[in-house]
């Protein structure tokens, strides 16, 4: 079969990116014909790893792109006439592409792949200023509570129009968790199923040894709840002076994060490590007893607490989000109210005094993320849903 990834970015700068790496190559394994087709946009030194690459950019011209890509539009229109894709694949489109590549896959079997907010929020997270869920639909909303400038607005409208327009090219619409399903739905967009993303499988972490440490994977700003962590910490660290907090990930607010450790006086039992690559992360947390993932604001899936299942290790992670799907609490983990500095702490202390529960709960967890949460399982579910749709366009033209 002959595979067309589309995405935003060909840069490993996140979770996204890694999936449709993950999702190309285990369908590549699988002996079908993959390319992913994505811009130039660039962070860093980060090489693309794109096949197809069209013009884009990280300046303020980016926000032209949103609305009309030249280049993304003629290179859709290239690589689905000289490729001849058995199926569209279409993971992101509005930070770099524009909606204007849409209408150069009609014919086409496409299916439109959710992984976050985007389609339904300007600034992608579905929360206000005040860091409270947001429950209105975009628009003129989101201008009044200061998310966007008036040119955002203006894009906002622009997008919903062709998203209105050119919406029916996609023959299917999949979410990565019902949670991003609900949401979308709740604002108007119509989702066909939620398959959930994947991770590799890795080799299960070893016996615990002390000292009972607890890690935290993640960008460091204010919605992945890293302050609220080392609020909780410091809890820990009074009823067990030999717990450790290490702390893999970078972002806007690490200067914040070094002033919090210092004011809650946890520098001797917090290690800060920055970004890592998967397999230095994988290294240095084998040996976790818990993952934390307090995040504040609704993860569409909870990337980080699959990997940390996958190894084998217990999680802690806020009741909200697709994290309430993959992990079930008090068997695979323990599921805390979002900001809850006290509840987080009492978790904590509860599984870091207790080696054998975090042992039970990791190896349970390892077993549900084997069975539903591995690369190779979500890699059977797309094909699965390629196959039946081939099958029902067959079906049409046939009759």
């Amino acid at each position: 079969m002959r595979i067309l990834l589309v995405h935003d970015f060909g840069v490993p700068i996140g979770g996204a990116e890694h999936m449709t790496y993950t999702l190309r190559d285990g369908l590549r394994k699988r002996g079908h014909e993959v390319r992913l087709l994505a811009s130039s946009a660039a962070s860093g030194d980060l090489a693309n790893q794109a096949d197809e690459v069209c013009f884009g950019t990280e300046f303020p011209l980016r926000r032209v792109l949103q609305v009309v890509n030249p280049s993304a539009i003629a290179a859709t229109r290239r690589v689905v006439a000289g490729f001849r894709p058995d199926v569209v694949h279409v993971r992101s489109f509005l930070s770099q592409l524009s909606p204007c590549i849409l209408p150069q896959l009609r014919g086409a079997i496409a299916i439109l792949h959710v992984v976050d907010y985007q389609l339904i929020c300007p600034i992608h997270s579905k929360r206000l200023p005040d860091g409270s869920r947001c429950q209105h639909r975009s628009g003129g909303h989101c201008y009044r509570t200061g998310c966007i400038s008036l040119a955002g607005l203006a894009r906002v409208h622009v997008h919903r129009r062709m998203w209105d327009q050119w919406h029916d090219v996609f023959a299917a619409v999949v979410a990565n968790s019902e949670w991003t399903a609900a949401r979308l739905r709740d604002d108007g967009v119509h989702v066909d199923r939620a398959i959930w993303n994947g991770v590799p499988i890795c080799p299960n972490r070893p016996r615990l040894a002390d000292p009972p440490t607890v890690v935290f994977a993640g960008r460091l700003a204010a919605e992945k709840g890293i302050e609220v962590l080392i609020q909780a910490m410091r809890s820990v660290v009074n009823a067990l002076p030999d717990a450790r907090l290490i702390v893999a990930g970078d972002g806007p607010d690490r200067a914040r994060v070094e002033r919090a450790v210092s004011a809650c006086t946890l520098e001797a039992n917090t290690t800060l490590l920055g970004a890592m690559s998967s397999a230095q992360l994988n290294a240095t947390f084998a040996n976790a007893w818990v993952q934390a993932v307090p995040s504040e604001w609704e993860e569409p899936f909870g990337l980080v607490a699959a990997e940390a299942m996958m190894r084998g290790t217990a999680v802690v992670a806020s009741r909200t989000g697709g994290l309430t799907e993959i992990i079930e609490d008090e068997r695979t983990g323990v599921l805390v109210r979002p900001g809850d500095t006290n509840a987080l702490a009492q978790a904590l202390i509860r599984l870091l005094s207790d080696r054998a529960l975090c042992e039970q709960m990791g190896e349970r967890a390892r077993r549900f993320a084997i069975a539903e949460l591995s690369d190779d399982m979500c890699v059977d579910r797309f094909l699965g849903l390629y196959d039946a749709l081939r099958a029902q366009r067959a079906a049409a033209r046939a009759v």
